[in-house]
């Protein structure tokens, strides 16, 4: 099929809940998409922090396929080799973590672990943080602080509280003997690319020890390499109760993952399942990408690449940009305008890019980048930064499946 077909069948067919581009993408290599005409992009997106490998690697694909045609699906009922492989090696990954329930996504990972939360300690509420983003499902929606993914779904799960983010005092006040659990992003990613600070971090770990309350951290966007650490936690020399992941887990193969620690109890056959989670495909693939986030020292990638492009971009003289920020190759360019016209402006010059809320240009390109790359993607961005934005793009602008934010500010 050629482009338009595949735009037009789409067009026709889809649910209507994602605002669609004009481009049809089809191949994906490195830190490339091709669309259907042949045309190459530079992926800074990499499917919302999906694709930290990059897209289409070999040890993957031939993980997949080697599954594929042993045995797809298994039921957690019955251990399978694959799923003990990966067991084993993703509870090895951050220290006083030994436990893991698997799962096929992030907000099914969030899901869990709130529930995870509330029979382990027999408390009902759940503290988050403004600007935080963790789900679309319900509960994992009722933890997310931006109204936009909230209107028109209420009434949500009872018994979620939001308080600023980086704020200690705010979180002093807001946990009490009632709290079953602090949730915290390390960065906040839909909310606008914010970092937390170590003592921030530090603080919520010891007002959770204080009041009796679990600490979940969510690093469903910020883990596998992306922050410069295997997990974003890792920072800061602090061990959550349970950690939340998905995105690149699998290296693109839907899968999502609860850490857990010591503190968690009362963790009953029958309490949860997933019919679909742990299967020997995607643990297999899982597997696969681990070994190669390891062998290719992807988050060390993370950091040093990161540092070069943020240095980079700090240094473009632009009066359209008020900050840049960011941890790794996970970072944040906030505009004094909106963010949409120049997304498209850098679509227009082959280069995808996302965006956090109304101000901000996120970049989460794979960790396998190069260097090339990086200085391709900053000249375009100088291009962009400091050329003139149209009226019509001000006021259209599709951005990445989420339409243009227009009711999204970044401090919201």
């Amino acid at each position: 099929m050629n482009a338009n077909e595949i735009i037009e069948i789409e067009n026709k067919h889809t649910s209507g809940v994602y605002a669609k581009q004009t481009l049809a993408i089809v191949r994906g290599q490195g830190a490339s998409l091709f669309d259907a005409d042949g045309v190459e992009y530079l992926d800074c997106s990499s499917g919302h922090g999906v694709a930290n490998l990059g897209h289409a690697h070999p040890k993957v694909a031939e993980a997949i396929y080697k599954q594929a045609s042993t045995l797809i699906t298994l039921f957690e009922s019955f251990p399978n080799d694959k799923r003990a492989e990966l067991m084993k090696k993703i509870t090895s990954l951050v220290d006083g973590l030994d436990r893991v329930f698997l799962c096929n996504s992030g907000t099914e990972s969030v899901e869990a672990a709130l529930k995870f939360a509330r029979i382990s300690t027999g408390r009902k509420n759940i503290i988050a943080a403004m600007r935080a983003f963790h789900g679309r499902t319900y509960g994992s929606l009722s933890a997310t602080f931006n109204k936009k993914y909230r209107e028109g779904f209420e009434p949500l799960v009872p018994g979620f509280g939001h308080v600023a983010y980086n704020n200690i005092e705010a979180l002093d006040k807001a946990v009490n003997e009632e709290t079953a659990a602090v949730i915290l992003e390390v960065v906040q990613g839909e909310g606008g690319v914010y970092p937390a600070s170590a003592e921030y971090i530090q603080a919520a770990r010891r007002i959770c020890d204080e009041r009796g309350a679990l600490l979940i951290v969510d690093e469903i966007q910020t883990g596998f390499g992306r922050t410069g650490k295997m997990f974003a936690i890792q920072h800061f020399d602090v061990t959550p109760d349970m950690l939340t992941c998905a995105k690149s887990l699998a290296g693109g193969v839907p899968m999502g993952a609860v850490l857990i620690g010591h503190a968690i109890e009362n963790l009953a056959p029958g309490m949860h399942g997933s019919t679909f989670g742990g299967n020997p495909l995607s643990c297999a693939a899982a597997v696969a990408a681990l070994g190669v986030i390891e062998e290719e020292n992807l988050p060390h990638q993370a950091e040093v690449k990161g540092v070069y492009l943020m240095g980079k971009l700090k240094r473009i003289e632009s009066p359209n940009i008020r900050e840049v920020r960011g941890l790794g190759l996970m970072i944040g360019i906030e505009m004094k305008q909106k963010a949409a016209p120049y997304i498209k402006a850098l679509q227009e010059k082959k280069i995808i890019a996302l965006n956090a809320g109304m101000t901000v240009i996120r970049l989460l390109p794979p960790l396998v980048i190069s260097y090339e790359q990086i200085d391709h993607l900053v000249e375009a961005l100088t291009e962009v930064l400091n050329g003139c934005v149209t009226d019509e793009r001000m006021e259209t602008g599709v951005v990445n499946g989420y339409g243009a934010d227009k009711r999204i500010k970044a401090d919201e």
